[in-house]
């Protein structure tokens, strides 16, 4: 597919490569002052958070453990079912551990929840969210993420990790993607 191709499927770049950084840089810091002194584990929800962890880690003066879970609530749909699918489970135990998941979007905010919940019952001396985006109003479940890179319209997104049916992840920006694509 050439950049034309992708350009066509796409409306409105919402945030910029430049503006993801810039953001991810000041909630690094955040994070690090947050968490001074206390052992930080971050969690990546797969495949989506790849280039949030990949960028916000990069942003940590700090040492931090990384692990990674792959869920599932969409399938090849553009809305989330609801219903959580562990397809990749932590390798590292979570008991007494100072945990932040690191999220791509917050949308409906239903697995996020199943998430929380989960690691919770892991036993986890803490449990906080970063996500780079989030759409307030497609929300259904109220989740407390105390790090937010960016509040953006119920479009449906793609880009910076998002995808559309395993696509689209490559691109740099979040853009809109066009409905003639999905409908």
């Amino acid at each position: 597919m050439r950049a034309a191709d992708i350009a066509d499927d796409l409306t409105t770049v919402l945030v910029t490569e430049e503006q993801i950084h810039a953001r991810l840089a000041e909630l690094g810091q955040q994070v690090t002052e947050d968490y001074d002194g206390k052992e930080l584990v971050l969690v990546g929800v797969l495949k989506g958070a790849v280039m949030v962890m990949a960028d916000f880690m990069r942003a940590l003066p700090k040492h931090v453990t990384m692990d990674w879970m792959a869920v599932s609530s969409y399938g090849a749909s553009t809305k989330s079912s609801g219903v959580v699918q562990i397809r990749k489970d932590l390798d590292i135990d979570l008991a007494d551990k100072h945990v932040l998941i690191v999220e791509d979007i917050i949308d409906s905010g239903l697995t996020l929840a199943w998430l929380l919940e989960n690691f919770e019952s892991r036993g986890a001396a803490s449990i906080e969210v970063l996500a780079l985006l989030r759409k307030p109003d497609a929300m259904k479940v109220e989740i407390n993420s105390r790090y937010v890179g960016f509040d953006i319209p119920s479009d449906f997104v793609v880009g910076y990790g998002l995808d559309y049916d395993e696509r689209y992840r490559n691109l740099r920006d979040v853009a809109v993607l066009a409905p003639h694509v999905y409908s």
